[in-house]
């Protein structure tokens, strides 16, 4: 009794998990990948923190252990009721933490901080929090809920007002009002600290959307407005004549000249023209020398890489660890240990999409739409900018590169996605149930076959004595 009960608790551990074990699998190995990449690839940051490569991945491990316990947290929430009603604060959390960065100014504990010459860190007590990674998230699941309500009309402030104003009764109004405008005013808040971000954040949001029913006759006049916004952007820009630094969106000019054609010769005649020893220098250096370090670190990974730990681009470029992690992978893991890396982000692609059409629940299935095209995009756009596919974006990759608020809303995304999916696990398995198998056979009792082979073997011997044949015995016998 004592084995038999050993074996249920143990043995059937993952089996007695409820959600998708596959997103489990992936969400598991990412994570023990980041570990293991992040003690290789941090020995400029150890250098320039003064610190060990342990003691950083110490660091890491904590996180992917916190990481782990979010992903536990949102896996056990049973009600998407919960996940719809924290989704209306999405907007206005996002919007408030964007607001703390464009005025600079701090709100009781919440403090903004400048790094790297750009405002998108906020500091809550001891904790810095990346306001960029909060937003894509809170983005993601608010506006699943702003696509279903449109879809239900259940909008119940609007609701409220128009028995008051006729005018907030349209549908049209309530469209402008919780989706469009929502959108809008987020990308023009990340703008303020980064131009990539503010496509790709914005590029995601359509998508959710587009997802969540909205046709794309009606993303028309939306995508011209938003095209019209980044267009006035940048002419409020050139016609202010303060300093680059000073201006209403200080990063999109430099965001502008990395998407010339000649953002190279620009990089090179800055560092021809900067003093040897000054800060311009150094960095107009970094930004040439590390996307050709990123094609160096792939050229020579070839198929299976030069071995943990024996990375030299590593030493070359500041943040291997963080925005250009794929490289590194492949410098120390070779092309296998990419092609790996990518069969996870295409497999929770194909799960996710799995999932979503499971979903009985509209809302349920717009949020892991979402969720999974928010990760698997951003991995996959890192990678394409490690391999020169495009200018450089700072976008990290999901679960593995160095980056705390990164990595801790991931882990929120993938608990979500898990929770869904428990909702989605019977019907997936009743689909699967009906599938054909690939290759169809009869099964053959053998036990049968063998019972017919045998009758058929007597039916061919002789019954009658008549038909015995005469071979001279009785009268040898007789003799």
């Amino acid at each position: 009794m004592a084995e038999e009960k050993r074996k249920t608790t143990f043995w059937n551990f993952f089996d007695n998990l409820e959600g998708d074990k596959v997103v489990w699998m992936i969400a598991l190995m990412l994570m023990l990948i980041s570990i293991v990449a992040i003690f290789s690839s941090t020995s400029q940051l150890a250098i320039s923190q003064n610190t060990s490569r342990m003691a950083i991945v110490t660091e890491q491990i904590k996180i992917s252990l916190l990481g782990l316990v979010f992903i536990i947290i949102c896996y056990n929430i049973r009600s998407i009721g919960f996940f719809r009603v924290f989704s209306q604060l999405g907007y206005l959390v996002s919007i408030f933490f964007l607001m703390i960065l464009a005025t600079h100014k701090s709100v009781g504990p919440i403090k903004p901080i400048m790094v790297n010459s750009a405002w998108r860190i906020v500091q809550v007590g001891g904790f810095q929090l990346h306001v960029f990674e909060v937003v894509k998230v809170a983005m993601v699941m608010y506006l699943a809920w702003a696509v279903n309500a449109y879809r239900n009309d259940k909008f119940m402030i609007a609701n409220l007002l128009a028995k008051k104003y006729s005018f907030w009764g349209k549908p049209l109004v309530k469209k402008i009002t919780y989706i469009y405008i929502p959108i809008f005013t987020v990308c023009l808040g990340i703008m303020v600290g980064s131009l990539s971000s503010t496509l790709f954040i914005g590029g995601i949001m359509f998508i959710t959307i587009l997802i969540g029913g909205i046709s794309v006759k009606e993303l028309v006049v939306p995508g011209l407005v938003a095209v019209g916004l980044l267009i006035g952007c940048v002419g409020i820009n050139a016609a202010s004549d303060k300093p680059s630094d000073q201006k209403p969106f200080p990063h999109l000019e430099s965001a502008i000249n990395r998407l010339s054609t000649d953002s190279t010769e620009k990089r090179m005649e800055a560092i021809r023209t900067a003093p040897r020893n000054s800060s311009e220098f150094q960095e107009a250096l970094d930004k040439l020398k590390q996307p050709f370090s990123a094609k160096i670190a792939i050229h020579e990974g070839g198929l299976v890489g030069k071995g943990p730990g024996r990375s030299t681009q590593r030493y070359v470029v500041p943040i291997m660890f963080e925005d250009y992690m794929f490289s590194f992978i492949v410098e120390e893991y070779g092309l296998l240990g990419g092609i790996l890396v990518i069969i996870l982000y295409i497999s929770l692609l194909a799960r996710g999409s799995i999932i979503a059409r499971n979903c009985d629940n509209h809302f349920a299935k717009t949020a892991v739409a979402g969720l999974v095209i928010l990760i698997t995009g951003q991995a996959m756009m890192h990678i394409m900018i490690n391999c020169d596919m495009g200018p450089l974006t700072g976008q990290t990759l999901p679960l593995v590169s160095h980056g705390n608020s990164s990595f801790l809303m991931f882990s929120i995304a993938f608990g979500i996605i898990l929770s869904i999916s428990k909702m989605a696990r019977r019907k997936i398995a009743r689909e699967a149930a009906k599938a054909a198998p690939l290759v169809e056979h009869e099964e053959v009792n053998e036990i049968e076959s063998g019972l017919n082979d045998l009758d058929a073997l007597e039916s061919e011997l002789p019954i009658h004595d008549n038909d015995i044949p005469d071979y001279g015995i009785d009268d040898h016998n007789n003799e």
